[in-house]
């Protein structure tokens, strides 16, 4: 499938067609939920979204996971050093980096606003020195640049029905929605590498601070007061959901099954979170196989029609089915997808 995708998108160079494969093989090998939705695009728009993936997963990799020697001052350098990478790869459409060579490239293709990737760096910059968020003002600012920013890149590669600046907010919200999500599933993770993404105020309201926290996760016991802030933090995830939900209408039918899958995906998260009884500092809640092959099948069904109603009438059979050029929709690929 990798080749198609290169082909489709008219990507020739060989080494930025590496570029792309290593982007996709970030994409499968780390974001199960978001890959998954991918394969659910159009074939020559999937090498871009794996390029903004990839790039995004290099740089949180360097904050999170350059090993348990790395000190702030190291991963600053490697932060920097790739934002250097990135600031010519940008200008020059060229780097010896491959994740920035393709995150260029997609740039160029989509006319990406260049000011989105430095909010972002500077949200990854933000993450090596700030441990916690006062409100939740203060945890949207960091957001702006960590997943807000991660929508909005991702709009010119969908397309839209509507102007662009109408979708944006929707878009943005859609990216926190998602952030919010995994922070509420990796509360016990987050919390080892020492940060707590929520908010101390809506912590505080529940009798709940850092150290009630981490006695849990140290000793395995459950307290009430946190079970009901995680409860309380669910409920604004879903009021964020609720704020992008229009935005789904505004983007092309074409990519609409990709990001409503998605979207119910990361829904299903929240689902999983709530059934385990919020017990995310001692466990991580899966959205189960068989929900996710359910939600994948309905993601293929609305290929289809899309693709249906994107075709011209000549290119059809009896009964409008389409002659060919329909792509691979079907029991396996769910299989594969899910």
């Amino acid at each position: 499938m990798t080749e198609r995708e290169l082909d489709a998108a008219g990507v020739t160079d060989p080494a930025l067609r590496e570029a792309y494969r290593h982007c996709r093989r970030l994409n499968a090998r780390h974001g199960r939920t978001y890959f998954l939705a991918t394969r659910l695009l159009p074939v020559e728009r999937r090498p871009a979204v794996h390029a903004l993936y990839g790039f995004a997963r290099w740089a949180d990799d360097i904050v999170d996971a350059l090993g348990t020697g790395a000190d702030s001052a190291r991963r600053d350098a490697e932060l920097a050093a790739l934002e250097r990478e990135l600031e010519q790869g940008l200008r020059d459409g060229e780097s010896a980096e491959p994740v920035v060579r393709a995150l260029a490239d997609t740039a160029r293709r989509y006319s990406i606003d260049h000011a989105h990737f430095a909010d972002f760096m500077a949200a990854m910059r933000s993450d090596l020195v700030v441990t916690d968020y006062a409100d939740y003002a203060a945890l949207r600012r960091y957001m702006h640049g960590s997943a807000a920013v991660i929508g909005l890149q991702m709009l010119p590669v969908l397309g839209t029905v509507t102007d662009r600046e109408t979708a944006a907010p929707h878009a943005a919200a859609l990216g926190v929605a998602f952030q919010l999500t995994n922070f509420l599933r990796d509360v016990g993770e987050d919390l080892d590498r020492g940060r707590v993404y929520l908010p101390a105020d809506l912590l505080a309201a529940h009798g709940v601070d850092r150290e009630r926290l981490r006695w849990s996760r140290d000793t395995g016991r459950r307290d009430p007061r946190i079970t009901s802030a995680l409860r309380a933090f669910e409920r604004l995830t879903r009021g964020v959901y609720r704020q992008a939900v229009p935005g789904l209408a505004m983007l092309e039918p074409v990519s609409r099954p990709c990001i409503r899958t998605a979207f119910v995906l990361y829904g299903g998260i929240l689902d999983a979170v709530a059934e385990d009884g919020y017990a995310v500092l001692h466990r991580r809640s899966v959205v189960p196989r068989r929900r996710r092959a359910v939600v994948a099948a309905d993601g293929l069904a609305r290929v289809a029609a899309a693709r249906l109603r994107a075709r011209p009438a000549a290119a059809r059979g009896p009964g409008g089915v389409p002659l060919s050029g329909a792509g691979p929709v079907g029991p396996r690929m769910v299989e594969e997808v899910a």
